[in-house]
């Protein structure tokens, strides 16, 4: 495939919102069970998902089955940065100016992303590797940036479905790499996350 970062996301955009509604649901069954196995889940503290849009991988399973000692959180715009506030099913939400909800609270009052313990990143684009590509604005490498030089946590797990691999990804020197990237059918754990080697067994 071609390493033009914003053709790269049109295929693989297309390529995701091609599955069907029943792969769909399955998958995000597999991919909350993945994500709960990973040896770094945190016993306690807030852990932050995403609102699925435009074909993503659907993280309402996680939610429900997220043990009790962890808070679940969505993020929230504040200027060129992501903060993030605790949500439940029911809660009041906004839409921001990329038409997608988010908790309906003061951007100022949310938590900072260091406060995170666990963060859950939607991907475009992954490779073997473990290089994630976003959507191109930025949000997660700007509001996680200190984490390119500084162990977690905050945790940084990226979550996609498997049709979103490529075989590499160029990085950019911006690029925060996830600790860990989770699919339906197979966990990516970087060496410092837990394992001395990629586990990429499917289930």
């Amino acid at each position: 495939m071609t390493q033009d970062r914003p053709t790269l996301r049109r295929e693989l955009r297309e390529r995701r919102r091609a599955l069907p509604p029943a792969t769909r649901i399955a998958a995000a069954q597999e991919l909350a069970d993945r994500i709960l196995a990973l040896p770094f889940l945190p016993e306690r503290g807030y852990v932050a998902g995403y609102w699925a849009m435009d074909g993503e991988i659907g993280l309402h399973v996680l939610q429900l089955k997220l043990p009790a000692g962890l808070v679940w959180c969505l993020p929230v715009l504040d200027g060129e940065r992501l903060r993030f506030s605790p949500w439940r099913s029911g809660d009041p939400l906004v839409t921001n100016r990329f038409g997608i909800p988010e908790p309906d609270v003061e951007p100022s009052s949310a938590l900072e992303p260091a406060d995170m313990a666990m963060v859950v990143m939607p991907l475009v684009g992954f490779d073997a590797g473990g290089q994630r590509l976003g959507m191109g604005g930025g949000w997660y490498d700007r509001s996680f940036a200190f984490r390119r030089d500084r162990a977690a946590p905050p945790w940084l797990v990226g979550a996609g479905f498997s049709v979103q691999q490529v075989d590499a990804l160029e990085g950019a020197e911006w690029d925060v790499v996830p600790d860990a990237i989770c699919t339906e059918t197979r966990t990516l754990l970087r060496p410092t996350a837990g394992s001395p080697q990629h586990e990429n067994d499917p289930k």
